[in-house]
């Protein structure tokens, strides 16, 4: 159940049309559902705006297919993260209307309505080696229904490359930007454009970039005033940092 399906509910309720019993009966799957070892937070997207994710890397297939029927049923979509392309077969085989993604490594199942009046948000990544972080950060944006344009293989190392685009970046309402190595993009491009930027370190690098956290001290310390930066790797925590972003925007 999200927001809205709990507005129009309580309208029902309201204007006589369905039973109080009725309703706190479609209403007992909330805060949580349990299935199998879950407790799938049905309760989650009405709190944030975006529903529980399944976070499918050390889980069981049982678990993960478990949680995803839960989901399912609260809101006719769910998103898995970090599935691995085995895991993928036997989920595919379970919930046949479900797509998976080898770059992403994210399963989707539906997506949630798509908003018409939301800004666009765009995934700038340095190397074509980031994109399995820029990826779950862009799908993840589209699950949602948010509008993504992409940019790939711009990183600083061939400047040109991103400056060629700069009419598109100072276009954007909100940037989210994929760096490994020493994770300079995110830098030179606050520095660019007035844009919200969220950096992403990835672990991609020589040894000195220690699998991540050279990158990620690089956006911490940015000279670039404002640069919001989420953890190694972790493309969908910024997608969900990005549509916090989007419905403050949209309540303003």
């Amino acid at each position: 159940m999200n927001e809205s399906k709990l507005s129009e509910l309580l309208t029902q309720v309201s204007e006589g049309k369905l039973p109080p019993d009725q309703a706190l009966e479609r209403l007992r799957t909330l805060p949580f559902a349990e299935a199998g070892q879950v407790l799938a937070d049905t309760h989650r997207v009405i709190r944030q705006g975006f529903p529980e994710a399944v976070y499918a890397e050390g889980k069981t297939l049982a678990q993960t297919s478990d949680a995803l029927t839960a989901l399912v049923a609260a809101h006719g979509c769910a998103l898995a993260t970090r599935v691995s392309t085995n895991t993928a077969a036997l989920l595919l085989q379970r919930f046949p209307t479900g797509s998976y993604d080898g770059v992403s490594r994210l399963y989707r199942i539906g997506q949630m309505e798509r908003s018409s009046s939301s800004p666009s948000v765009t995934v700038v990544c340095a190397g074509t080696s980031d994109l399995p972080v820029a990826e779950e950060a862009a799908q993840t944006l589209e699950f949602a229904g948010v509008r993504v344009n992409r940019l790939s293989d711009v990183g600083v190392a061939g400047l040109h490359r991103l400056l060629n685009r700069l009419e598109d970046l100072r276009s954007a309402g909100l940037i989210i930007a994929v760096a490994g190595m020493e994770g300079a993009l995110p830098s030179v491009l606050g520095g660019l454009v007035a844009a919200p930027v969220i950096a992403v370190p990835t672990s991609v690098g020589y040894g000195a970039n220690l699998n991540g956290i050279s990158a990620l001290l690089s956006m911490l310390n940015s000279c670039a005033s404002g640069l919001t930066v989420v953890n190694i790797d972790n493309g969908f925590g910024a997608a969900i940092a990005a549509i916090r972003m989007l419905r403050l925007n949209a309540v303003a």
